[in-house]
Parts: C-alpha cells; structure tokens; sequence
C-alpha cells in the first residue's frame, strides 16, 4: 500500500511536471513569436526612420535653397528701391553729385562732390530722414584743391541700409474737415 501512494505520488508529481513544462513551453514559444516579430517591426522601424532622416535631410536643403532664393529676392528688390532712394535724395539736395556708390553686405559707401559743405549736411540729414538708412556717417570732406575756379567739396560718406522691414511708409495725411460756422436767422 505505501508503494501504490508512492507511486501515484510520484505519477501526479510526473503529471504536474509534465503540465507545468508544457505551459512553460507554450509560453516559451509564444515569447519567441513575439520577440521575432518585435525584431521584424525593430528593422522595420530603422528602415523607416532612416527614410525619415534623409527626408528631413532633403528638407533641410530645400529650406536653405528657399531661403537662398527669398533673401536674393528681397536683395533684388530692395536695391532698386535703395537705388530710388538714393537717386530722390540727391535730387532733392541742391549742388550735390555721387561719384561712387558701392554696397557691401548692408553698408553703403557713397563718394561725391558738392558746391558747399552744407550741401553735404544736407544730403546727410536727408538720408536719416528717409528711413531707409542708419548710422549715416561722414567719412571725409575736404575742399578739392585741384579745382581752384570753383570751390567744390569732396566728401565721403558710409551709411548701414535699413532692412526692409523697419523701413514703415509714412501714411497719407487726412485732410481736416472745416466746419463752416452756422448761419443765423
């Protein structure tokens, strides 16, 4: 009798066993399933990821070339609209002439002559009025000795141009309205 409790011991205990792998195995497997196709979407992922970063990358490019292509626009226009502006401000200033303008990145560098120095002032204060300029400053003016019949002055002046979005227009004025005063009677 205590060999048949023995022995039916021991063949639950081979049942359980048994049960128990089978479970552990199922489980092993179902593990290794999901580990397999966790590699698969990994590589997946990876391959897509790299496809991100080279978009970005192109993104990136096209970007700059954008901008690139904005800012020589801007420049493009802005440099008519400085050459307009210069041009209304010399015309405006009485005995003055340019000999040389030359722009480098956002400075202005302007060479001329004119009949008086306060012509120069003149064309100088006009500069900082219009808006489009800062930091106007005179370099060099001397009267021209090689010329002795007319008195002329030689100047240099350097001035930064203004980005185009400080330059503001100035709005139209709006003419008052004059009220009559009411008649009597």
């Amino acid at each position: 009798m205590p060999a048949l409790f023995i022995g039916a011991g021991v063949v639950l205990g081979l049942l359980f066993l048994f049960y128990m792998y089978s479970q552990w195995s199922v489980q092993l497997t179902a593990e290794t399933h999901r580990i397999e196709g966790l590699r698969a979407q990994k590589t997946a992922l990876e391959q897509t990821k790299q496809q991100v970063e080279a978009f970005e990358k192109q993104r990136t490019i096209l970007q700059q070339r954008v901008s690139t292509i904005e800012q020589l626009q801007r420049d493009r226009t802005g440099s008519e609209e400085l050459l307009d502006m210069v041009a209304n401000t010399v015309s405006r200033t009485e005995n003055l002439w340019l000999t040389t303008l030359t722009k480098k990145g956002s400075t202005l560098s302007m060479e001329g002559s004119s009949a008086s120095i306060n012509a120069v002032a003149n064309f100088i204060t006009a500069l900082k009025r219009s808006g489009y300029f800062q930091k106007v400053e005179i370099k060099e003016s001397k009267q021209d000795d090689k010329n002795t019949a007319v008195q002329t002055f030689l100047f240099q002046i350097s001035a930064e141009i203004a980005p185009p979005a400080a330059v503001q227009t100035k709005p139209a004025s709006v003419p008052a309205k004059v009220v009559a005063p009411a008649k009597k009677g």
